[in-house]
């Protein structure tokens, strides 16, 4: 469970990811914090965020296709493990994990994909990390990041390199309120060449989320394809 590119139709193993990391209220005094220090204040924080809900903006560039694409959506995290990615637009689609399984579904393909929801010691994608599995400085390398272009005055960025080399990306990009620690933009580069951002806006925390808001029922008519373990 990755960052899909819309390029890829978003198949399951790049959406879900999107993300990892943070909501907050911690202070960092620091003009330029310490890489390891602001992560140390991040995962502090966001081990207290039960919940949240935000919306996005999802843009995708380059990768096997050379393609941009900009699509729009709703997000919503409950910790442990339990998201759902809706994006809106022309192609609409929903990316669920209701904490043991994975639902992928584009309307217009007519197919769902069921995965599992990978281990505790496999949960070092940005989704599963922002779902409550994982640890920063556990499961990244950590260094000064590059803010992106139009990242809001008061930021503060890191780069995050994946201990475990197994997964479809190579880097993700954090990008953070400096006062608040409230996370603004996650940018994830693939292995493809591809680079997947996502902006977010309007997050609310700890808002009291239901487990029925991660609740997937498979449409009539629709293709299941379900993952076999290797």
């Amino acid at each position: 469970m990755l960052l899909y590119g819309p390029a890829q139709r978003l198949r399951p193993a790049v959406i879900i990811a999107a993300c990892g990391v943070l909501w907050a209220a911690a202070v960092v005094t620091s003009a330029s914090p310490e890489p390891e220090a602001l992560a140390r204040a991040l995962q502090r924080k966001y081990d207290t965020v039960r919940d949240f809900s935000a919306d996005f903006v999802h843009s995708y560039e380059g990768g096997v296709l050379r393609k941009t694409v900009t699509e729009r959506g709703r997000l919503l995290v409950k910790k442990p493990g339990k998201m759902r990615w809706a994006y809106t637009g022309d192609e609409q689609k929903v990316f669920v994990s209701d904490g043991r399984k994975l639902y992928s579904y584009i309307p217009a393909d007519k197919q769902v994909y069921v995965g599992s929801v990978p281990t505790d010691d496999q949960a070092s994608t940005p989704a599963l990390f922002l779902a409550g599995k994982g640890q920063l400085l556990r499961d990244f390398v950590i260094s000064a990041g590059t803010m992106p272009q139009g990242a809001p005055a008061g930021s503060a960025a890191l780069k995050l390199v994946p201990r475990r080399g197994d997964g479809d990306y190579e880097w993700l990009g954090l990008v953070v309120d400096e006062a608040s620690l409230q996370l603004r933009i996650l940018v994830a580069g693939d292995k493809q060449g591809g680079r997947s951002t996502f902006t977010f806006t309007n997050m609310k925390e700890n808002v009291g989320l239901s487990d029925g808001e991660f609740t997937f029922k498979i449409p009539r008519g629709v293709d299941v394809v379900t993952d076999t373990p290797r």
